[in-house]
């Protein structure tokens, strides 16, 4: 499956949670699936700063691709929101 990972991004150290979203994607890829980490796109906004909006509206078109959706502890008011994507298609939540 492809396995969308959904964790908070910018709340605390955005180092940190980048770290904790490739880890998790380590997790699934050992697991066999093909996770979706959109914590990446951190280089590009480094690059080419967008507005959150812009990149809320990339990642949930990039989710409604997805097979899953995995949902890693913390605050995250962009991971309520691709929560909230992911329930309103019937995409199965996983929680870590």
């Amino acid at each position: 499956m492809i396995i969308y990972i959904s964790a908070s991004y910018s709340l605390g150290d955005v180092g940190g949670n980048i770290r904790r979203a490739c880890l998790a994607g380590d997790e699934l890829l050992r697991k066999g699936h093909t996770p979706l980490i959109p914590h990446l796109s951190h280089l590009w906004h480094l690059i080419s700063p967008k507005p959150y909006e812009v990149w809320m509206k990339i990642d949930l078109a990039l989710l409604g691709r997805c097979d899953a959706l995995l949902r890693l502890d913390g605050e995250s008011k962009g991971a309520d929101l691709e929560i909230c994507e992911a329930e309103s298609i019937g995409m199965p939540i996983y929680h870590s």
